[in-house]
């Protein structure tokens, strides 16, 4: 069994993002990166369905250079390829990653033979905009399902499950299959010492593709407005007492 997954180098989640001066980009002077918490889950996924079913992984990102940190984290936890698809590290809308994905992988199955599934993350930790994986899926002609948190393998089908209120949706796909899958879907592993000595000495391959424009153009960014929060001293010792009753009994706690 083949798998592939696919990540996005992302600012670290829960950073404060600074703009440019004009608004076009995000400084990242001092700014660190990550992999988006739904695609750490589809790596772990991706290096336990290999596992267990006798198989390879394998981890492809499009991006700058700095981007083959991420690759080699995946490959510090248990992936066995890495391929990055080089970018100049401007922005790039959803039409077209999504059209240099393809081309990707298109020619990594024409090199190699065909994926049996490719997992993607439910959304990115930036961008948010639930797209990638389902233009590839449909430019690659293979069925999807997104939001999973479950998957199985069942002979040459993948059975996967979506969470609802009231329960799950199970779907079975026939693969060659594409999946979105959403953090929760596993606990991810955290690398070892050999994990991440095999990670530095790990080949980062290259794809090479033709980037064509997508449908969107980039007005500019703007941050939101800044939550202040205050700290009130209620008193100290004994004397507090009366003030905190007063605050539980305001927010309807007796």
């Amino acid at each position: 069994m083949r798998v592939l997954v696919c990540v996005k180098r992302v600012p670290a989640p829960g950073a404060r993002i600074v703009l440019t001066p004009d608004g076009q980009q995000i400084d990242t002077r001092n700014l660190g990166f990550a992999t988006s918490p739904h695609e750490e889950c589809a790596v772990e996924g991706a290096v336990q369905l290999a596992a267990d079913h006798g198989g390879t992984s394998t981890v492809l990102t499009m991006g700058p250079p700095e981007s083959e940190e991420q690759l080699r984290y995946a490959v510090s936890v248990g992936v066995d390829a890495a391929v990055l698809v080089p970018t100049d590290g401007s922005d790039l809308d959803p039409q077209a990653t999504a059209r240099g994905l393809v081309s990707a992988v298109t020619a990594l199955e024409e090199r190699d033979g065909r994926f049996d599934l490719i997992l993607f993350g439910n959304e990115s930790a930036d961008a948010g905009g639930y797209q990638v994986g389902v233009r590839v899926a449909r430019a690659l002609e293979r069925p999807i399902v997104s939001g999973i948190k479950d998957i199985e393998i069942d002979g040459d089908e993948v059975v996967a499950k979506r969470e609802i209120p009231s329960g799950f949706e199970v779907y079975r796909l026939e693969m060659p299959a594409v999946l979105a899958v959403r953090e929760g879907l596993n606990l991810p592993r955290y690398p070892t010492l050999p994990g991440r000595l095999k990670s530095r000495k790990a080949e980062v391959a290259a794809v090479d593709v033709a980037f064509e424009p997508g449908g969107q153009r980039k007005i500019g960014f703007e941050s939101p407005p800044e939550q202040e929060s205050h700290t009130v001293t209620l008193g100290e010792g004994v004397d507090a007492v009366p003030a905190i009753v007063e605050v539980l009994e305001s927010l309807g706690i007796r």
